[in-house]
């Protein structure tokens, strides 16, 4: 590290802890005529987040325009109906409320409400040219980390294809973590979204831009999700559970818009363009495996993941407490009720190598610690199978 400078900003606002609903009010009253757009989902709505939303913001007198249409994996084609709904209630904020598809929606639309065009115009990274409309990201599930990150990823259903938006014009100008709201989730959903914050840290851990910040945040996470997420998936009011969840995952958010992921994020994305999965699903099934290829060329790292998670490896080979690393994922991911495999899931094998073309593109094959080829995604592919 001494023959190299590193750079570390979070440039976002956080209120976090019990109540922080309640900042949103000061944050969106900005200018004359202050009007929100929301972007949520109607699994957020059924579980009375969406009005705990809109009883804060009526109480202090803050109109607000509503797009609940958001699904899991968000097409380009929801972006323009967000968008339009922007324009023509003249609104002059994005609240995202909900997982990261519906954060993903207020990012996007608040990018096309001062850019021409399409969505897909601003595929890449650092394309967006007109600052976007402000953003508050609220989450509903810890996991995606979308309230802090400079990301956005939309399916472009016409090529199959999970594209991604990226820039730090993209970051959310404040993030509301308040776990009292994660009390409503799922078990399932907890399940996935935990799985997907820990491959965010472990990947980010793990990453060949890894740094002595991002190493931090990404080990702290690592920690607290091994700690908690089988109590939180057993008990979604465990509010010191969800807290510890919530964090987390923004904390590894946090750090990984600096050092990209790894193979597992490159892979998981064409599961969700080709087959709709849900993307802490695909990450879940697919970390075990990324672990272990990955494990030749970081053992000692692994092995801290391995601690981080609980595991004694005080005596072993750096090889042998990686393979324990991968053990601890394993018994994690079957604790909480993931599925064990893609097959399960309807993935086809002859759809595998077109999935793997996909998966190259990513700009997250370059950062993996071990060198990949299409041969090598191919093959992980096949034994998550």
């Amino acid at each position: 590290m001494l023959e190299n400078v590193v750079a570390f900003q979070i440039p976002t606002l956080v209120f976090f802890g019990v109540g922080a609903l309640e900042h949103v009010v000061e944050q969106v009253k900005v200018g004359d005529r202050p009007k929100v757009l929301i972007a949520t989902d109607q699994g957020v709505k059924r579980a009375g987040l969406l009005d705990m939303l809109t009883a804060v913001l009526e109480t202090s007198g803050v109109p607000f325009a509503l797009f609940d249409e958001t699904e899991p994996n968000p097409s380009v084609e929801t972006v323009k109906k967000a968008t339009d709904l922007f324009h023509r209630e003249a609104c002059t904020s994005v609240v995202g409320l909900g997982g990261g598809s519906s954060m993903d929606v207020a990012k996007a639309s608040a990018v096309m409400a001062t850019n021409p065009g399409s969505i897909r115009d601003y595929e890449g990274i650092g394309r967006i040219e007109q600052k976007p409309a402000p953003v508050i990201a609220i989450p509903t599930t810890a996991g995606t980390g979308a309230e802090v990150t400079p990301f956005i990823v939309i399916t472009d259903v016409a090529r199959r294809y999970k594209m991604t938006i990226g820039g730090p014009q993209a970051i959310p100008s404040v993030a509301i973590v308040d776990p009292s709201l994660m009390a409503t989730m799922p078990a399932h959903i907890a399940a996935s979204t935990g799985l997907d914050a820990l491959t965010h840290g472990i990947e980010c851990y793990t990453s060949l831009m890894s740094q002595p910040f991002t190493e931090a945040l990404a080990m702290h996470g690592i920690h607290l999700i091994g700690q908690s997420l089988r109590k939180g998936v057993a008990n979604r009011g465990n509010l010191k559970a969800m807290a510890n969840l919530a964090i987390a995952s923004t904390m590894v958010a946090s750090a990984f818009g600096f050092t990209r992921l790894g193979n597992c994020h490159a892979m998981a994305h064409p599961l969700g363009g080709f087959y709709d999965i849900p993307h802490g699903v695909a990450n879940a099934i697919l970390l075990p495996h990324i672990m272990e290829y990955n494990a030749l060329a970081c053992p000692e790292k692994m092995g801290r993941v391995a601690q981080a998670l609980g595991a004694d490896v005080c005596g072993l080979s750096p090889h042998k407490a990686a393979a324990v690393a991968v053990e601890e994922v394993l018994q994690l991911k079957a604790d909480v009720g993931v599925v064990a495999g893609l097959r399960e899931l309807g993935v086809q094998e002859d759809e595998i190598p077109s999935m793997a073309a996909d998966a190259m593109k990513s700009g997250n094959i370059a950062v993996n610690p071990r060198q990949t080829s299409l041969e090598d995604i191919v093959a992980l592919y096949h034994a998550a199978m």
